[in-house]
């Protein structure tokens, strides 16, 4: 394994609106013979916070391409409490270094927990979206999901505008990233955010079903 940089350890994340935030720090996984790229944008629910490292989903989908030969190389470029707009102003620099074939957009969880207007939250994709393409990369996107405590009518308007950003958009839609997961308390960590490792490959399987779908297509 190749690593841009050195993941911070647990004391250097700092608690902030409720929300646990890292500096940007892009790390690649490089199995010797990859030749395209996949960029995965996400949050903390990407960036294996709180598990070690090598064992959140993207690392197990690059096992899974490695395990396929398929020459893609999996580019983790997501950041503990990230908002669709943070990840929007990070994205051209990581379009211009990694040149992906696929991007993986997983963010608009924080937007919810900072109770940012949805409108907001969908433009930002709609513009990371418009953004990959115009990389050339096909963007695919991770769909999210509200606790009901948040109140019913939020939670069912944050869900489906995943879905109909996916529909408006054609672009490739992971329903769920934490379908099989969300409903089990035993698969997270004590403060009943984030993941377990144990939870990792539930949601690998989950970015596989519609990943290996795109992969197909591809020239």
């Amino acid at each position: 394994m190749e690593y841009d940089c050195i993941l911070p350890t647990r004391r250097n994340f700092i608690l902030a609106a409720g929300l646990l935030t890292l500096a940007p720090c892009i790390w690649a996984q490089s199995p010797n013979g990859s030749t395209s790229n996949i960029l995965v944008l996400g949050d903390s629910l990407s960036a294996e916070y709180g598990i070690r490292r090598d064992s959140g989903w993207v690392g197990l989908v690059q096992q899974r391409l490695s395990q396929s030969n398929l020459p893609y190389t999996m580019r983790n470029a997501s950041v503990s409490g990230d908002t669709t707009s943070a990840g929007l102003s990070r994205l051209p620099a990581a379009l211009q270094r990694h040149q992906p074939s696929i991007v993986i957009l997983a963010l608009g969880s924080n937007d919810a927990l900072r109770g940012l207007p949805l409108e907001m939250t969908q433009a930002n994709l709609e513009k990371m979206m418009a953004l990959s393409r115009e990389a050339g990369a096909v963007p695919v996107l991770v769909g999210m999901r509200m606790p009901p405590n948040y109140g019913r009518s939020y939670a069912e308007a944050f869900a489906s505008m995943y879905d109909t950003l996916a529909q408006n958009q054609q672009a490739p839609l992971i329903p769920f990233l934490l379908e099989g997961v969300a409903t089990r308390p035993e698969l997270f960590q004590p403060d009943q955010m984030h993941p377990t490792e144990e939870a990792q490959p539930i949601i690998a399987d989950n970015v596989w079903t519609v990943l290996n779908t795109v992969l197909k297509r591809q020239p």
